[in-house]
């Protein structure tokens, strides 16, 4: 008898990103990754699918002419007929979406009328993100019989006390239009959690991480006991760490200094931020690895790039160490640039012996990509290399609403 399937969503403006999960043995087992592009041009739109598991292993492109989500999940369906299993619309028993903004839910929550209303309240707070994430649940629901499940990128750092997510402004902003901090993440921060807990053979809720997800998106997390006690982004994902190409903390002042400077309106101000500043802003290119190589050509500025990239982060896990009162049991490296790039995990944690943090050279170049322990000899803090895996943390917790209900 075939297993059951967890079917997780990503819904972007236009785009879908899908994967296939086999629920069998109790074990959640990847089988199928795709993504739809460019829907709404259906001259260019297509599908690009890669079958994980099973006789018929490896890529493929099907250019489709996909005008709306609805349409995106059916040719994802109908792909998965044809290249994976017959009977798989028969077979997905429960589906996760990723949806990035919930305001204050601490869980995840199955889809009714007033958590999709809770979804688009939020589209304020996520405008790039919400809409698509709610138009995914709605092809879903269109789709398949029953209600699928939501999972808040921001549930996870719900647990934080009032004096982490507050800002200090006027309290009526908070009551009225919901300015706080938020943070996001969050499903690969429990992914890191419950992995990290596997790997120091020691309880969820007895650990403490500094948990650091780098990647062109880049945030990190304080858990104190298994909960988030602080994390770097807040309202948006604007704030904390500078990224690939937003900007990360900033005086509040510069927004309307260069406003008043340069005559940019509200789009404008949003889109420097955001889409033209971080390391593209400092250095040209937004990727990593190619600031380190213009950095290695004696470039200035891809050093002020990569230093102003490593102080920020540095300066944020000397804050949560203070958080945690220096009991940290871990600094977990994840994500693109965490997991992937040993040059940077090594300035990242260079010459914190006096904080108990010591990494070993060449277990570091040996975990690209691979989950392992880095740490040298004598070391009082792990650090751990962890691959995340939104998507499995977002079937688990599916599994888990349905489970509670």
């Amino acid at each position: 008898m075939a297993s059951k399937k967890v079917l997780v969503l990503n819904a972007g403006s236009s785009s879908l990103k899908f994967k296939l999960f086999d629920n069998a043995k109790s074990q959640l087992i990847a089988s199928v990754s795709g993504l739809i592009e460019r829907i709404g041009d259906t001259s260019n739109s297509q599908l690009v699918g890669n079958i994980l598991t099973g006789d018929n292993q490896g890529k493929a492109t099907h250019k489709e002419a996909i005008k709306d989500h609805t349409s995106a999940l059916d040719v994802a369906m109908n792909y998965l007929q044809d290249s994976y299993s017959k009977s798989v619309r028969q077979q997905v028993h429960a589906i996760g979406h990723r949806v990035v903004h919930g305001k204050d839910t601490g869980e995840a929550k199955l889809v009714t009328p007033d958590i999709e209303k809770l979804i688009q309240d939020a589209a304020a707070l996520a405008p790039l993100h919400n809409p698509a994430n709610l138009q995914g649940i709605m092809a879903a629901k269109s789709i398949f019989p029953g209600q699928p499940q939501a999972v808040f990128d921001t549930a996870f750092h719900q647990s934080m006390p009032a004096h982490a997510y507050m800002y200090a402004l006027p309290y009526e902003l908070y009551e009225k239009n919901a300015v706080r901090k938020y943070g996001f993440h969050g499903t690969s921060y429990l992914y890191l959690l419950r992995q990290a807990s596997k790997m120091l053979n020691k309880p969820e809720n007895e650990l403490n991480l500094i948990a650091c997800h780098i990647g062109a998106g880049a945030s990190m997390c304080a858990i104190e006991k298994g909960r988030c006690i602080d994390t770097s982004m807040g309202l948006t994902p604007l704030e904390g760490l500078v990224m690939g190409t937003r900007c990360g903390d900033l005086d509040p002042a510069v927004v309307l200094y260069i406003q008043n400077a340069t005559g940019r309106g509200p789009k404008e101000m949003d889109k420097l931020f955001n889409k033209e500043s971080g390391l593209l802003g400092l250095a040209g290119k937004s990727d990593i690895r190619a600031i380190l190589e213009e950095s290695a050509k004696g470039s200035d500025r891809a050093n002020l790039a990569m230093n102003v990239f490593v102080h920020r982060i540095r300066k944020y896990l000397g804050a949560y160490m203070v958080h945690l009162k220096g009991k940290v049991d871990a600094i977990v490296m994840s994500a693109g640039v965490g997991e992937n790039s040993p040059p940077v995990r090594k300035l990242l944690l260079a010459d914190l012996q006096s904080f108990g943090v010591s990494i070993d050279e060449s277990k570091n170049r040996q975990h690209t990509g691979r989950p392992g322990e880095i740490q040298a000899e004598g070391s009082l803090v792990k650090v751990l290399v962890i691959p995340t895996d939104e998507e499995l943390s977002i079937a688990q917790q599916t599994l888990d609403v349905i489970k509670a209900q």
